[in-house]
């Protein structure tokens, strides 16, 4: 049984890995893509979207491009020092690659989830500017998914952009607390899980003597894990953020602690701007059922992921 699959990215190193793995993994079925601003500004997104899909030998999965910016406009920060100049850790290449979809995200969005009705689980790994837009052209959209499993967030780790707020979460507060409020089933992968699932240098080591596919992940991560090196960790590690959104939605994540709670999104401009307030207060009853709540909060996963996915893109030609 595979899992039908919209991932929307804003391309930058760990969406690479994400994208591989959506776009490799056999019980995923990858029905298309959609870019957004974050990481990288959008053009550039979506080229290396489709530089990645083509280079896994997927050109079969359409990709349209989406938002440049946040909802209610205003300045749009990028990633930049964290991805390199070319969101590929600056080892990307200048290979030639397809059109993206004459469609607009948002219209790729509802034509998708509509095509299955209860069947697609919306995956945004990027700001949720491309989710709330659709949201509001079809205010329908949360009874026709499956779910939406989104990697941002925070509960009890800091924030990584704040002390208290994730980049994605920030990057686009107001969009995210419409993908927030709505009725959907949340999945959220947050900094609680995805900071302590890391990419070794053993990792690099396996997937560069691996095809085509692992050689180019273990050439975009080396700025990437020296990045994490200087600001994070202190040795050269990296986080895989991205692709834990993909396996959750995927069933291929091994999750040991994950309550289902109510969640807020501060968008208020003030310092808490942009942190996601999980109801965490029932932790010492076992986190019993909260009323209206639809977000299940990855707290604890085995980190064996890390292996799976490495090898899953090490095996690939």
């Amino acid at each position: 049984m595979t899992t039908k699959m919209l991932l929307d990215c804003d391309t930058g190193v760990d969406d690479t890995m994400a994208i591989m793995y959506a776009a490799l993994h056999p019980d995923i079925d990858l029905l298309g893509m959609t870019t957004v601003w974050g990481n990288v500004d959008v053009p550039l997104a979506t080229r290396n979207t489709l530089r990645v899909l083509d280079l896994v030998g997927r050109n079969d999965v359409p990709v349209a491009q989406g938002a440049a910016g946040p909802l209610t406009g205003g300045h749009a920060d990028f990633a930049y020092a964290v991805h390199g100049r070319d969101g590929q850790g600056n080892a990307g290449d200048d290979v030639p690659v397809r059109a993206a979809e004459s469609k607009t995200a948002v219209q790729h969005i509802i034509d998708t989830v509509r095509a299955h009705p209860g069947e697609v689980w919306l995956v945004p790994v990027g700001p949720l500017t491309n989710i709330a837009a659709a949201l509001a052209v079809d205010p329908e959209l949360p009874s026709l998914v499956a779910g939406v499993s989104l990697m941002g967030g925070a509960t009890m780790a800091p924030g990584n952009v704040s002390a208290v707020a994730e980049a994605n979460i920030w990057h686009d507060a107001e969009a995210a607390a419409a993908v927030f409020r709505a009725p959907w089933p949340i999945i959220m992968a947050g900094l609680d899980v995805t900071m302590r699932i890391v990419i070794t240098p053993e990792h690099r080591e396996q997937l560069a003597a691996g095809g085509d596919a692992g050689r180019y992940m273990a050439r975009i991560l080396q700025h990437y894990g020296e990045f994490y090196r200087d600001n994070a960790f202190g040795t050269w590690s990296c986080a895989m953020h991205d692709t834990i959104a993909v396996a959750a939605a995927a069933g291929t994540l091994d999750v040991r602690l994950a309550p289902v709670v109510n969640v807020e999104v501060d968008s208020t401009g003030g310092p808490g701007h942009g942190q996601t307030i999980a109801d965490l207060r029932d932790m010492y009853r076992g986190y019993p059922p909260q009323e209206g709540a639809h977000c299940t909060v990855l707290l604890d996963v085995d980190d064996v992921i890390a292996d799976e996915v490495v090898a899953l893109l090490a095996a690939a030609k």
